[in-house]
């Protein structure tokens, strides 16, 4: 049986876990100027189901609405998975909030902070309030698991971003992936769990705007070389596209079958659905996004040389080219080649060391008006 019986035994638990992160609340009172943290709801897109075989009913208000308890246990489980990242990511970047490189920044990371918190605040919401003993029992494990043991749910979000360079990389690419996934969890067919995302959606574009601009800040400075600054743009993108699943996910099959998660923009959809390769889609679409935002920062670029997007299959852990060792321009390497590779695309000790020295420049040109 869970311990906590109620949201507030929930936000005694959640205050503890605010202490373990040895933050200062103090300090987001005075960059922000205050803040609440609260669960936020607004109303869905559509009050009907949208797709898959209850197409065309009003969306479930309760859990128990939900017509079988595989479904049921689908919607919990992807609500548990959500609040895992958003409270993963605030692990991840804590650090980060000693040492920003300007007010504007600090500014910034205080309110993506913050904003995350509350996203976890409201999957823990809807864990306590609509899913009885097991959504409190999970709601609790959610502030157990820890980023830096390890232990959060998906193994990105376990990896710590180091310092600034990391941080916009991650911004643009890790939260440009968060923008999918609530996209997908928009339409669902669980009233308060597709209730939750608008809000959501708006606060996580500040956060991947953030990401973009900050690469762009780096490229305009022309400091940090540009091979360096690519090594961060593979290293987020090829983990991100992983966070999409595997291409063929019985899991995304049903899920999209019972109505509970769709494709990014169900609502603008002209065709069928290809269930079959939901993830894939999805990831596809995150990708050609990916390389657009590329193309922006190139243009930020004073000099000839450019960055680039590398391939779809490099890197991967998940999904048709896990573990396969192609590289960041498509070509399949034999193993030697490839643990070679990684040491020139991905970043190495001795790049961390560069840009320590780096960091000691004015690296960073300042945020455009």
């Amino acid at each position: 049986m869970a311990r906590i019986k109620t949201f507030d035994d929930w936000v005694e638990v959640f205050k503890i876990w605010q202490r373990d992160l040895d933050i200062d609340p103090e300090v987001f009172d005075r960059v922000l100027g205050g803040y609440t943290l609260e669960a936020k709801y607004a109303d869905p897109k559509s009050d009907e189901i949208e797709f898959g075989e209850f197409a065309g009913q009003r969306k479930w208000e309760k859990i128990m609405e939900i017509p079988d308890q595989r479904m049921r246990d689908a919607v919990l489980n992807m609500i548990i998975y959500q609040g895992d990242t958003e409270f993963a990511s605030n692990e991840q970047q804590r650090l980060l909030l000693k040492s920003a490189p300007s007010d504007y920044d600090m500014y910034s990371i205080c309110r993506v902070f913050i904003e995350e918190t509350r996203h976890g605040f409201q999957m823990c919401h809807l864990l306590v309030n609509h899913f009885g003993n097991d959504g409190r029992i999970e709601a609790e494990k959610m502030l157990e698991r820890r980023a830096d043991q390890g232990t959060r749910l998906l193994n990105a979000f376990n990896n710590p971003v180091k310092h600034w360079l990391d941080l916009f990389a991650y911004q643009n690419y890790m939260d440009r992936d968060g923008k999918f996934q609530l996209q997908m969890l928009s339409h669902s067919g669980f009233r308060p769990l597709s209730m939750s995302m608008g809000p959501m959606l708006r606060e996580e574009s500040f956060h991947l705007g953030t990401g973009l601009t900050g690469l762009k800040r780096v490229a305009r400075a022309g400091v940090v070389p540009i091979k360096l600054q690519q090594k961060f743009h593979n290293k987020w993108l090829s983990g991100s596209l992983d966070l999409f699943g595997n291409d063929h996910s019985s899991s995304a099959v049903w899920a999209y079958i019972w109505g509970i998660k769709g494709r990014p923009e169900e609502d603008k959809e002209s065709e069928d659905a290809d269930k079959e390769l939901l993830n894939d889609y999805a990831r596809r679409q995150y990708y050609q996004e990916c390389a657009k935002l590329v193309d922006q920062v190139n243009a930020a670029i004073p000099g000839d040389e450019k960055l680039y997007t590398a391939d779809i299959r490099f890197h991967r852990q998940i999904g048709e080219f896990a573990g396969k060792p192609y590289s960041v321009d498509g070509r399949l390497l034999d193993r030697d080649e490839y643990e070679a590779h990684l040491k020139e695309v991905l970043p190495t000790e001795d790049d961390e060391k560069q840009l320590l020295e780096i960091f000691k420049e004015d690296w960073l040109a300042p945020k455009a008006a």
